[in-house]
Formats: C-alpha cells, sequence, structure tokens
C-alpha cells in the first residue's frame, strides 16, 4: 500500500508530502488539492504502464508545473509497502516550457535501502534483487524506464512494485458518460468510468465466484434490483443489460437507460466485489448517489479495506463520508494564502470538544 507521497512543482502541490494509512479520507475546500493529489498518482500509473510518454495527456505535460513556480524540474516521490519491502521510487522530469517538451531526468527504485533500478540522464543501471549489479543500457527519455524491464527470477522485488502499480484504480466517476455497449474487454476502469461496460465484461469472465455478492449488495441497494447480464449486440459487442422487478412485473433495461445514480452505484460496488486486490483512489464518489445509499457502501468499503480493497484513498466534501470516516481517517489539505498546500491529520480541539458533527463544523469553516 501507498505510505507517502511527495509531490514538487505539480500544480498546487510544492514541497508536498502526504503520509496515507489503510484508508484515507482527504477533506478541504475546492482548489486545496484534493484532486491533484489523486491526478499525480495516475499519472505515474499511466507513466508505469509503460504505454505512454512522459508529456501525454493526463501524464506529466507542461501545464502541470506550478504556475508560480518558474523551476522547470518536476519530482514525485512515492513509497509503497509490499510484504518485507519498503520501496521508494523518485521520478524527477526536466521540462523546456518554450517547446512543451519534457525529459525525464532520474528514475530509481530503492528497496530497504537496497538499489533496484536506476537510470540518469537515460543511462540505465539494473541490480538484482541480491543486490549485486545488473546489465547497463540507454533507453528513451521521454518513457519510463523501469516499466520496461522484463520480469526476471532476479528482479521479483521491482516486478512486484510494477505489479502493484497496475493494480492501482483512479477515477472520478461521471455516469452520463458511460458507453452501453461493450466491444471488448478492460483490464483497466477509466478514471471518468465510461468504460465500465468493458472493465465489467472483463471482470466477471475473470472472477465469476465474485458476481453473487455483487448482486446481493445492489439488490439491497438498488430498489427492484435482480441483476446484470451482457446481451449479444454484434459479433463481438455486448450490452449490459440490467434486470428489474417492480410490483411482480420484470423488464429489463440497457446501462445507458438506467439513472445516473444507479450507474454509479453498480460501479461502486463491483470495485469493492469485482476488483478485488485493487488500490482505489476515488475523487468524490458519492456524487450521483443519494444520502441513504452512500452510507451503506462507506461501511462496505470499510470492511473491505485492508481485505478485498488493499488500500482506499477518498476526496470527498459529502456529509456522510466526513462524519463516518473524517475522526478517524481524515486528512483535511489547506492552501495556504502562499499557495501552498498542507496537510493536517488531527482534528483542532474545537473539533474534537464540539457537540457538532464534523461536517457541520466544516460547513462553519473551522478549517479556515
Amino acid at each position: 500500500m501507498f505510505r507517502r507521497l511527495w509531490v514538487d512543482n505539480y500544480k498546487c502541490l510544492v514541497n508536498f508530502e502526504l503520509r496515507l494509512g489503510e484508508m484515507s479520507l482527504l477533506l478541504g475546500s475546492n482548489g486545496s488539492g484534493k484532486t491533484s493529489v489523486l491526478n499525480v498518482v495516475h499519472a505515474l500509473r499511466q507513466l508505469l504502464s509503460g504505454k505512454v510518454r512522459v508529456t501525454d495527456p493526463g501524464v506529466f505535460p507542461t501545464h502541470t508545473l506550478t504556475r508560480w513556480d518558474r523551476r522547470d524540474s518536476q519530482v514525485v516521490e512515492v513509497e509503497v509497502a509490499l510484504a518485507d519491502d519498503v520501496l521508494r521510487y523518485r521520478l524527477e522530469v526536466e521540462h523546456a516550457r518554450a517547446t512543451k517538451r519534457a525529459r525525464i531526468r532520474l528514475e530509481e527504485l530503492v528497496a530497504n535501502g537496497d538499489a533496484l533500478f536506476r537510470c540518469e540522464m537515460s543511462a540505465v543501471q539494473l541490480y538484482r534483487d541480491d543486490g549485486s549489479v545488473g546489465p547497463k543500457y540507454h533507453v528513451d527519455w521521454t518513457e519510463s524506464a523501469l516499466a520496461r524491464v522484463a520480469p526476471r527470477p532476479d528482479n521479483k522485488r521491482l516486478t512486484a512494485f510494477l505489479k502493484f502499480f497496475s493494480r492501482v484504480v483512479v477515477c472520478g466517476l461521471i455516469p452520463p458518460a458511460y458507453r452501453a455497449e461493450s466491444v471488448g474487454e478492460s483490464e483497466q476502469l477509466s478514471p471518468d468510468g465510461r468504460n465500465f461496460a468493458d472493465w465489467y465484461r472483463h471482470a466477471i469472465q475473470e472472477h465469476p465466484d465474485r458476481v453473487p455478492a455483487f448482486v446481493d449488495d445492489l439488490q439491497n441497494a438498488i430498489g427492484g434490483f435482480r441483476g446484470m447480464r451482457l446481451e449479444k449486440v454484434g459479433q463481438e459487442a455486448r450490452s449490459v443489460v440490467i434486470m428489474q422487478e417492480n410490483e411482480g412485473m420484470h423488464y429489463e433495461m440497457r446501462l445507458d437507460e438506467a439513472s445516473d445514480g444507479e450507474r454509479a452505484l453498480a460501479t461502486l460496488y463491483a470495485l469493492l466485489h469485482l476488483g478485488q486486490g485493487n488500490t482505489l483512489l476515488l475523487d468524490e464518489p458519492d456524487n450521483y448517489v443519494g444520502l441513504p445509499e452512500i452510507q451503506p457502501w462507506l461501511i462496505a468499503l470499510s470492511d473491505a479495506c485492508g481485505n478485498a480493497v488493499p488500500q482506499a484513498v477518498l476526496c470527498s466534501h459529502h456529509p456522510e463520508a466526513i462524519d463516518y470516516l473524517g475522526s478517524h481517517s481524515g486528512i483535511l489539505l489547506r492552501r495556504e494564502s502562499s499557495g501552498v498546500v498542507t496537510p493536517h491529520y488531527q482534528p483542532p480541539p474545537e473539533a474534537e470538544n464540539s457537540s457538532l458533527k464534523l461536517s457541520e463544523l466544516i460547513a462553519r469553516g473551522w478549517e479556515e
């Protein structure tokens, strides 16, 4: 799981350090950097997939540099705890503002102080799990060289780190953008959830044993819900169909005929049941979801966290999320007058001693 994130010169995050637990709720006013935290993790996930260049959209294009900082170097460092290892990954990106080009100046992976990988100015030095020095070679400095390292019997620690990042899901669901039909399977849910049909199609093929628990939770969450199935609508295309019952009448509707809230709930419960093993970073998961519906999902998430869901990081303004998770998992991000964002891990004394709910105190502005 993520233990620490350090970011410098990325959007509003300057010399910013964040410590995370199994469950973390990022709080704060608009513009305080909550979504930026998720964005930088998504950018790392994309880069370490080996499918993008450093300046591609959603990664580290030049416009992600902090506007009031004139430095051209951007640095991100993460610490991840896996089994007996604490792995530290560091990325330094050097930008050329005039041409909007960039190159990876440094990419490094260390486990418990042991070097596993280092790439400086396109020159790679590999190390084996036992600490011995491996081969040297040169790479394209606009891509992650670490992502290109093939799994071997002597680099299992490095491979475990890459596998961890491949299981990181960063989403801010936008149900109106969902596509009803799937033309293929996708292992990764897109950041806005629009490819839910492709991801669901893959998930139920990989883990059919998890479907009953998913259906049970949705039956409790959505009135009249009975199940979901894939209907063939072409040679390769499949449509997600929702089965409903109302006053004894059974009927079906396509995913795009369901309400935005129903699509959001289906995705949230699918992430818990069908996406087991994924680390979840969710931006406003309570959007589109009604008040009676969000609390059961938060309880289910808390029960799954540390087990089926190794770690969860939520950004939310929702009073139910704040009151349920804030006192023990809340991290308040505060943007100072200088523009710098600082995290605060403990509620102030007035919050601890107040008879008001934490959400009510936030509504009254104690975080200011």
